[in-house]
């Protein structure tokens, strides 16, 4: 069974709360996720705020309005679609988020939003532990103390055997500590173990991309990424046509240079978010 859970106590830092529900909460911003790539060619093309500031980049970039650019809003608008997709897959924890919501006894499968279950993150779960007291120190800093104090204070440190060892404690938290675990099925319900046996506060850690907060940087990003794809995308229109007719032998168009630059610069920027950007996911600890 499949149910769309109560919101916590806490709601979601990325929603207008309101409602009861985890779905009647309304997410902040003009960036909709649930229709990124969706957009089809027959579709009214209506953009956005922040869309059209986009835009507005794009065609300012491209010699608009003293040089004509043959581009319709729908294929800006998909360029700056999988400019903020390929932001929101490689987005480091500063666009972190959080929702809570209530589990129900006896059900472990709950439906969550698209924009949350998309971009997840980590889940904080508590199963009940009755009858085991609490230790006064976490099992993490009793072994990170050992670890050092067996290596005479970062002697002979390895980068690569404390990250198996924070591995080990993952595994370790799961099975013998309060940590439950989670999966992810079908990309819609988030499903817990153990089972909930009481009502209890489930924490979601998920990024999201608010266009009302989003740091410069990003925003820049998704300016020179929609740039560079629409760049290919005129390139091909223009390269159809090498030469128009005209008084003195014609006009040379640039569609062969504008599918080089939007592969180059593609490229450059795909190694800046994976070397800027995206957080180092051997460091992500919890």
């Amino acid at each position: 069974m499949q149910i769309k859970p109560e919101t916590g106590s806490y709601g979601n830092s990325f929603g207008i709360p309101y409602g009861n529900n985890v779905f009647s909460i309304k997410p902040k911003g003009d960036i909709i996720t649930s229709s990124l790539n969706e957009t089809g060619l027959q579709d009214p093309v209506e953009l956005t705020q922040f869309e059209d500031q986009i835009k507005s980049f794009v065609l300012g970039r491209l010699g608009y309005p003293t040089i004509r650019v043959e581009l319709t809003d729908y294929q800006i608008k998909i360029a700056i679609d999988e400019a903020i997709t390929k932001l929101s897959f490689h987005a480091p924890l500063c666009t972190a988020q959080l929702m809570t919501f209530k589990t129900t006894p006896g059900v472990n499968t709950y439906e969550l939003p698209n924009y949350v279950i998309d971009n997840i993150t980590y889940v904080v779960y508590k199963k009940d532990l009755i009858g085991i007291p609490g230790m006064g120190q976490t099992l993490e800093q009793d072994y990170f103390l050992k670890y050092f104090q067996q290596n005479f204070l970062f002697n002979d440190f390895s980068i690569g055997e404390f990250n198996l060892l924070q591995i080990s404690l993952e595994q370790m938290r799961k099975i013998l500590g309060q940590d439950g675990s989670f999966d992810i099925l079908n990309n819609q319900y988030l499903q817990l173990y153990p089972v909930p046996a009481f009502t209890d506060t489930v924490i979601v850690q998920y990024r999201a991309i608010d266009s009302g907060t989003i740091h410069p940087a990003y925003r820049n990003f998704i300016q020179r990424y929609a740039l560079a794809v629409c760049k290919g995308i005129l390139g091909q229109v223009r390269g159809k046509y090498r030469t128009l007719p005209g008084p003195g032998g014609g006009s040379q168009l640039n569609g062969d240079a504008l599918l080089q630059q939007s592969e180059k610069e593609l490229e450059l920027l795909d190694k800046q978010i994976m070397s800027e950007f995206e957080e180092p996911p051997g460091f992500s600890l919890y």
